[in-house]
């Protein structure tokens, strides 16, 4: 059935799945917008779907980056804004953060599924006041269960967002978005003009 994860057969299984359901549910609300729409900031923060959409695919790189040790550019300081991090940049276009998201997403999925031992110790970074002092390590089991912390609590961030854009809500959204056949919500449908 559509919007809810399949049957999993182990736990490696369910967490992916439940990760790529909270991505799923991310992206769709982000369907029929234009970039316009997708800068906007209509309730009281400065969130838009766009900057929640760049923000996520940040965020599974950076976590993937992790998993593997590996530092791709230069790292936040820990007296920077990451105000610019969920914000489209006049450059930027919704189709390109959604291309980000989407080579982000399938780089984790390829890295866990070559990672045999879910408890796979991730060492934590130190010295930056958004991981802490006093834990050496994570695991890999505990990198995904926080991307789909990560994921569902932006996602419902963008719900918010979307609603409040055009009135459109997530299974509509997600029926017109990926074609559901048979659906037991009306597809959302751009509004004529």
């Amino acid at each position: 059935m559509p919007a809810h994860v399949p049957p999993v057969a182990d736990e490696r299984d369910g967490l992916l799945a439940y990760l790529t359901q909270q991505r799923q549910a991310l992206r769709a609300t982000a369907h029929g917008l234009t970039d316009e729409q997708a800068r906007l900031t209509p309730t009281a923060g400065e969130l838009s779907i766009g900057g929640l959409i760049k923000h996520a695919a940040r965020c599974e790189a950076g976590w993937t980056d992790l998993i593997l040790q590996r530092q791709r550019g230069p790292q936040r300081a820990a007296d920077e804004s990451d105000a610019d991090e969920f914000r489209l940049a006049p450059r930027e276009t919704l189709a390109g953060v959604l291309d980000q998201y989407e080579a982000a997403t399938r780089e984790t999925d390829e890295v866990i599924a070559g990672i045999t031992d879910l408890g796979r110790p991730v060492p934590v970074p130190q010295g930056l006041p958004w991981f802490p002092a006093d834990v050496p390590a994570w695991s890999v089991r505990w990198v995904l269960l926080h991307l789909i912390e990560e994921t569902a609590r932006h996602g419902g961030h963008a719900d918010i967002i979307r609603e409040s854009i055009d009135g459109a809500t997530l299974f509509p959204l997600m029926a017109a978005a990926e074609q559901w056949p048979d659906p037991w919500f009306q597809p959302w449908e751009a509004p004529a003009g």
